[in-house]
């Protein structure tokens, strides 16, 4: 099977990665600078689950330059099937903080009009963030998953 832009070990794949980290860090950097949201379950969640997606991001970003480097592929079964499973894994856990994060922001702002005292931009833009490197996660879990049936 030939290799498609996208899949581990080549520069789609990286450029995927890439996006994932840099997309979670600026999601957990924007939510770290709010000093009380840590007072809400859902934001801590979202927390854990970009530091989580960015340290897996980085890992494998780190694996795909090394492949390229070497012009080595990445087609093992064992290697696909832990990509696989490690991005399925952090794709829901980062999918589900962003969609809780997401309707205690709009509780916050529509339902309780509270954002006077609370930074809902930057809420917002966590939330928005998180979305986005869950975007680019799921591409690379369902080309890995793909690969890995084929």
């Amino acid at each position: 099977m030939k290799d498609i832009q996208g899949m581990a070990g080549t520069p789609g794949g990286l450029a995927l990665r890439l996006v994932q980290f840099l997309s979670a860090v600026v999601s957990l950097c924007v939510m770290v600078t709010i000093s009380d949201f840590s007072s809400v379950t859902a934001f801590c969640y979202l927390v854990v689950a970009v530091s989580l997606q960015s340290l897996w991001s980085l890992s494998l970003a780190i694996m795909d330059i090394y492949a390229l480097l070497v012009r080595r592929s990445l087609r093992n079964s064992g290697i696909i099937s832990v990509f696989t499973v490690g991005d399925g894994i952090t794709s829901t856990l980062t999918f589900s903080a962003a969609c809780a994060s997401a309707g205690i922001t709009v509780l916050i702002e529509n339902d309780m009009d509270r954002c006077a005292m609370n930074p809902c931009t930057r809420f917002e833009t966590a939330t928005a963030m998180a979305f986005i490197s869950w975007f680019a996660v799921s591409p690379s879990f369902f080309l890995n998953f793909w690969s890995l049936a084929s």
